[in-house]
């Protein structure tokens, strides 16, 4: 099965128009509150294929959906802190681009894993799995933990699960201190 998690409207838009063309299963994850807009018209979606949308040497944030944008944002922060942060938009998660994350493990020696979603089963696992058989290096996960989900207004259970802007700079700052 295909899984695909758009980083916004831009991108969502061409997503249903790839999974419409894919012999077989696609989920698709779509966030319920407005995203912030990432890419603009010039973008174009390819299943597999991540998109390394910051530059960065110390450490890479990998996200998905709307933690792509928070990814961003902490990446900021990080740079104020000295700190230079990679981003990549992992937008499918099955199947995955190792050769992205290959490279990002390989260029920063440190990956944190971003998602709105459980860190087991997700983003994280795959990542983490994909790390382990190439190029083994320090794996922080921003993520829901084993827990079981509430409903609530986004922000707040952004909060309450730990997976907001300052949750994804304490992760960077611990996987470039594990180097």
């Amino acid at each position: 099965m295909t899984v695909i998690v758009p980083a916004d409207g831009p991108e969502a838009e061409q997503v249903v128009k790839a999974a419409a063309e894919i012999d077989g299963p696609v989920f698709m994850r779509f966030a319920r509150a407005a995203t912030d807009v990432i890419f603009d018209e010039n973008y174009k979606f390819e299943i597999g294929k991540a998109a390394e949308i910051r530059e960065g040497s110390d450490v890479t944030l990998i996200a998905c959906g709307i933690m792509v944008a928070k990814a961003l944002e902490a990446a900021e922060i990080l740079k104020g802190d000295g700190i230079n942060a990679r981003v990549i938009n992992m937008s499918t998660i099955k199947p995955l681009d190792n050769a992205a994350v290959e490279k990002a493990a390989k260029e920063t020696g440190a990956i944190v894993t971003c998602e709105e979603h459980s860190i087991y089963g997700g983003l994280g696992s795959v990542v983490s799995q994909a790390v382990s058989k190439s190029t083994p290096v320090p794996v922080e996960f921003v993520g829901v933990n084993d827990v079981f989900g509430e409903s609530g207004k986004p922000d707040q259970l952004i909060k309450k699960y730990h997976i907001d802007v300052e949750d994804i700079v304490e992760a960077a700052k611990k996987a470039v201190g594990r180097k």
